[in-house]
Parts: C-alpha cells; structure tokens; sequence
C-alpha cells in the first residue's frame, strides 16, 4: 500500500498538468485563428466597394432588363472586375428616419400619411426600420443641457402592420440631430450584411450641432455671400464622418428636404410675424423681416450638405417646396429604390489605402443608355 500511495499521488499531477496545457493550448489557438479569420474578413470586406446603380434612356425612363455583362466599372479610369452583380429585384434594407423636431410638429398627420404611402410603394421582400429623432433642452443641474433622442421605433421587418404601427407612433419637439441620427441608421444598417442598403430622411437639414459650428465660422460676415463663403459646407468633419461609413456600406441616401429648411420661407415667416406701424419705410421692414448673414449662411450650408448627401451616395436629393407634394415624392424615391441594380468589385492591384480620392466610373454596353451611381469614396 505505501508503495501505491507512492507512485499515484505524483502521477495524478502530472496528468491533470497536461491536461491543462494542452486545454489551455487549444484555447489559445482557436481564438487566434478565428482572430485571422475574422481580420481577414473584415479586411476583405472593407476593400469591396459597393455601387447602386440606376440607368435611364435618353428620355429620363429606368432601363430595368441588364445583365452583368452589360455593366463595365471604371476606378480611376483603370478596369475593374466585377464580384458581384443584384438586379433591379433584389430587395432592400432601408431606413426611414423621420425628423420629429419642432419644425415638423404643424404638419405631423401629413408626415406620416406620406410615410405611409411610401411603405406601400416598396417591394414587399423590402426590410425597413423606422426610426424618429428630435433633440430636448433639459434641465440638469441647474443647466440646461441638449437630450438627443433617437427611438428605433421598429427593427428591421417586412411586416407592413408592424412599420405602419411604427410611423403612427412617432412623437417629439425641440431640436434637430440629424448626423447623430444618420450615424445611428448606419449603425442599424451594418447588422445587415450584404444586402442592398438605403436611408431614407425626412428633415429640413438644419442639425443644432452644426448650425453652432456654421454661426461660429461666420460671425465676423458682414454680408450674406460673406458669410456663405466662410463656411465651407462640404468642408464640415460631421458631415465627413457619415459620408466615410456610408461608402464603406454602400448605403445610398436620399434626403427628403423640408419647406422649413428654405431660406425664403425663413424671410416668410418674419413678415408674417410683425405688425408694421402705418408709414413704415420699406427699407425699415426689408431690414426686419430679412435674415441676417448668419442665417443665409446656416441655411444655405445645410441644404449644400443635403445635396452632397445624396450625390456622393448616388442617391438624390427632393426638395418639398409644398406640403401636399410629400406623399407624390415618397412614392418617387420609393419608385426610384426598385430600378436601382447593385455592383460590388474589389479594387484591383495593391494600391495603398492612402485616404485619396478613388474617381468610379459606370459605363453600359448600350451607348444611348446613362448610368447613374456615386461619384467615388475616399480610399480609408
């Protein structure tokens, strides 16, 4: 027995010790290797680009019967091989992003009338999530502080009930967070994967954040063309930001803009709200009632930022200039989302990721065909 006890009590060690290590081995492997994976996936995806593309005849109608072989890509002018190819049918995930800040609260019914007529129009395979977004001045510690709210109203769904329910519950006042909003929908968006992908904002442009950026950049303006140029609005960090993460998704944008965002109703509103005194000069009530160089110039840049949205995304911008065409215009771009195909490649040779500028071009093989998709994307 003490010879047992001798040469057992060792052995269990040395076995329960090797046993350890070649666990602790197999744990220390397996996620390496599923690290490269991962690594090489991300890196393999985030050199694709992706393009939605739509084609039209020479009288502006959509052209919706191509083949892959009909398309030839262009980066930089060098030929580029195409990877993947979607027709006109395949569905989308899209985003509807209603702004419920205080600008949209006289015409709520009617927003969301055209929001709905717009959910008719989609294909029915078509996944949308509905979300709204306000900003609210709250007081916090004798401070009164800015409460962004972005409410996913419904996750990603092709139930009509369910996004139809979604849009009726959509409340809110206050200020505009738009980028925050946008970054938020693209956020939502990435858990997609490779389906097609699409946002669809309903705002008038004017985000609070930026609107404090743009008065900032053009107090010292005298004048209005003054102020307009300080700005830069293409020139925006904000605005960079979503555009950089729709590219690396391939999500086309297409902002509807609101009355409320035009300079002119702006002036509008100012005649409407003063009661001049008999004999007012006109110079007097020009002064009154015209906006200051900040205002042109915080007007003019959100609607600037708006239109490079939907450009560099290959989307297009809508103007409502009256509120009774809301719902025609949803039906529009809801029209326009079925006669766009999708093309990925992966851009050839081993030219550095050096953040420049990469210049797409789309030709067809019917040369009285146009083709229509963003303009390029900043190689990061």
């Amino acid at each position: 027995m003490t010879h047992q006890r001798f040469f057992r009590r060792p052995l269990l060690p040395n076995i329960c010790c090797t046993l350890v290590a070649l666990v602790l081995c197999a744990l220390a492997s397996t996620p390496a290797r599923a690290q490269d994976e991962d690594d090489e996936r991300v890196t393999v995806e985030s050199n694709l680009v992706r393009l939605n593309v739509g084609v039209a005849d020479s009288r502006g109608r959509a052209v919706t019967n191509l083949t892959r072989g009909d398309f030839s890509v262009f980066e930089d002018g060098v030929p580029q091989t195409i990877l993947n190819f979607e027709t006109t049918e395949q569905p989308f995930s899209l985003v509807l992003l209603l702004d419920m800040s205080g600008s949209t609260l006289s015409f709520r019914t009617q927003l969301k009338q055209a929001a709905m007529r717009f959910i008719d129009a989609l294909s029915p395979a078509d996944r949308v999530s509905v979300v709204s977004f306000w900003t609210e001045m709250k007081e916090q510690k004798r401070t009164v502080k800015p409460v962004d709210h972005i409410e996913t109203l419904t996750d990603f769904t092709n139930s009509r009930a369910k996004i139809a329910f979604a849009i009726e519950q959509a409340r809110g006042g206050g200020d505009t967070n738009l980028y925050k909003a946008l970054r938020h929908a693209l956020g939502a968006l990435r858990q997609e994967g490779t389906r097609r992908k699409a946002i669809v904002v309903l705002t008038d442009g004017i985000d609070s954040d930026v609107r404090k950026q743009d008065r900032a950049a053009s107090i010292a303006a005298k004048t209005a063309d003054e102020a307009i140029s300080s700005i830069k609005p293409d020139a925006n960090p904000t605005l960079a930001a979503v555009l950089n993460a729709a590219d690396a998704q391939g999500v086309t944008i297409y902002p509807l803009a609101l009355p409320s965002g035009n300079l002119k109703r702006l002036a509008d509103r100012a005649t409407l709200s003063i009661t001049p005194n008999k004999g007012t000069p006109s110079e007097e009530m020009k002064r009154l009632t015209e906006p200051t160089p900040q205002q042109a110039a915080i007007y003019a840049s959100a609607r600037a930022r708006l239109d490079t949205l939907a450009a560099r995304t290959g989307g297009r911008l809508h103007e409502i200039n009256r509120l009774e065409d809301m719902a025609r215009i949803y039906a529009e771009v809801a029209a326009e989302m079925r006669t766009l195909y999708t093309i990925a490649y992966q851009s050839a040779g081993s030219r550095p990721r050096d953040g420049q500028w990469r210049a797409i071009k789309i030709q067809v093989a019917r040369p009285e065909l146009i083709a229509r998709t963003r303009p390029g994307y900043y190689a990061r």
